[in-house]
């Protein structure tokens, strides 16, 4: 794989995510010349279940990564042409009148519920639970961070001058703008996602999600400015002043991009903390009835998305409790620590000989509140090289089931799979996910397709492409393509449809009672 010959632009992309914030300079090839990424803290709790983290703490951390890769970059800093950016997704920031935040941020962690019996009226309760819709509208009721805000804490939401995602934080903190990009309408908002627009006066969502008009920024589609670097960004972040900062869309709307998914044949793959499998589309396709589809990272588009809630997270719960040793040696060679669990696994055979993960480690994926995850058929073969394998396994089941659910929807069969995010480093993800799909696991030439992605939007809005299609063909390509080995893929098909499919409908009862008995989840 050769790195496309480019032109001398480079571009800012910025790509705040759960577990980092890095900055990254992108040539229109779409080559990396230079990254510096800055670990964060994801949240802070100081009641259970709830995931806050200070804004002021995402700027610092922020500003240390521009400041890290412009002077790490030398001369190259006299090249950048324009500033993108892109964020985790459906995390809410208030903020005064006088820009400052009013209380922390609520990140998409978060897992406290507002009451929804004043939000939902009475006399329609009857109707929407014979519509089956009434668990879906007031689960979305519950799950708003603006409904608990008003409720529980009202002055804070009466001092609100603005009710920001961290996307339009930053882009305040950057041009002085409360403006955000359509592509970061993620989370409990009232947005209209046929139109791209806040949602209108007498729509539901209005009602469900009260955050008034005056509170919410100015939209802008992806690859249109956002605004200008001002002095006081440019002193803090190093980023020269009065660069042009370009609308992208959320870290998973800007690693499908960035990854090259722009047909729904393509399954498109996210190994970060959240494993998602997702389809590109320009039609507007509901995969459970009033959920909408997520806007894409360029306009008028959209993805359809199944996400396993801890997704990639579960594999570094096993680097902190079992991968001590591979840490150190990682640390010592300055290598990922997935290349060395690699090794760990290359000789366990396939189906982690019976070993079956159900990764509901979380609720997030599921309507079952008390959902948990579970593992099976543990012998006296098994270690922790068999364990880590059936964690992969087990993800990848979980994502070939929301892949099966999506074609239905969809009606769109995938020829070939894109895998991306930071999970896709370890040659044996992606291997097992073509054994466990049955098809050819594609990865793109960079796993930072999220910084890719949004600087796609920059290159885009500089007009040095003439559109999307012609700046993904200039700056995504693949690195390696993973075939499925057909033994594999047999074996891993039984244990999918004859195992790993009944795991969860025969455990729900037994998650049930765990919880009555302990009272967790609550």
């Amino acid at each position: 794989m050769k790195a496309k010959k480019t032109s001398s632009e480079l571009i800012l992309s910025i790509d705040a995510g759960t577990q980092s914030i890095r900055a990254a300079l992108v040539d229109t090839g779409g080559n990396i010349v230079d990254i510096v990424k800055t670990n964060i803290v994801p949240y802070y709790a100081d009641h259970p279940g709830w995931a806050e983290q200070r804004p002021d703490y995402y700027w610092r951390k922020l500003c240390e990564s521009c400041n890290g890769v412009l002077k790490k970059s030398g001369r190259a800093k006299e090249r950048i042409a324009a500033v993108t950016l892109t964020t985790q997704r459906a995390t809410v920031i208030n903020l005064g009148a006088d820009g400052r935040p009013l209380r922390p941020a609520i990140t998409w962690l978060d897992q406290r519920k507002a009451d929804a019996k004043g939000i939902i009226p009475a006399p329609a309760r009857p109707l929407l639970r014979v519509a089956g819709l009434l668990n879906l509208l007031q689960d979305a009721v519950e799950n708003c961070e603006a409904n608990w805000i008003r409720q529980h804490q009202p002055e804070i939401w009466e001092k609100t001058h603005k009710y920001l995602l961290l996307s339009g934080f930053f882009t305040y903190m950057l041009t002085g703008e409360y403006a955000d990009s359509t592509g970061n309408n993620v989370g409990y908002l009232p947005f209209n996602s046929k139109t791209y627009q806040w949602a209108g006066a007498y729509d539901i969502k209005r009602r469900l999600f009260p955050v008034e008009q005056e509170k919410l920024p100015r939209l802008v589609k992806p690859s249109d400015e956002l605004g200008r670097i001002t002095r006081r960004a440019a002193k803090e972040t190093g980023i020269p002043e009065g660069l042009p900062v370009f609308a992208a869309g959320t870290d998973k709307g800007c690693e499908i991009l960035g990854a090259g998914c722009l047909t729904p044949d393509i399954g498109c793959l996210s190994f970060g903390t959240i494993a998602t499998y997702n389809t590109f589309s320009d039609r507007y396709i509901e995969l459970q009835p009033m959920m909408p589809p997520y806007p894409a990272a360029m306009p008028d588009a959209y993805y359809t998305e199944v996400m396993v809630y801890r997704g990639f997270w579960m594999v570094s719960w096993f680097r902190e409790e079992f991968g001590l040793r591979e840490k150190e040696i990682a640390a010592k060679k300055n290598v990922a620590p997935e290349k060395l669990f690699d090794d760990l696994i290359r000789d366990t055979p396939a189906g982690s000989m019976g070993l079956v993960l159900q990764p509901y480690w979380s609720s997030g994926t599921t309507a079952a509140s008390y959902a948990k995850g579970s593992i099976i058929g543990f012998g006296d073969v098994h270690n922790r090289a068999y364990l880590y394998r059936a964690i992969l396994e087990g993800l990848v089941y979980a994502l070939r089931e929301g892949s099966e659910f999506t074609m239905k929807k969809t009606k769109t069969p995938i020829s070939r799979l894109r895998v991306s995010g930071g999970g896709s480093q370890s040659d044996m993800a992606v291997r097992i996910t073509a054994d466990v799909f049955g098809l050819p696991a594609e990865r793109p030439h960079t796993y930072e397709t999220s910084a890719l992605g949004a600087a796609i939007n920059a290159a885009v809005g500089l007009k040095l492409y003439p559109d999307f299609p012609a700046a993904v063909k200039a700056m995504t390509r693949l690195r390696d393509v993973f075939e499925p080995v057909p033994e594999n893929h047999r074996l891993y098909d039984k244990l999918y449809r004859e195992v790993y499919l009944g795991v969860y409908p025969r455990l729900k009862p037994l998650f049930k009672k765990i919880r009555e008995v302990t009272g967790y989840p609550e």
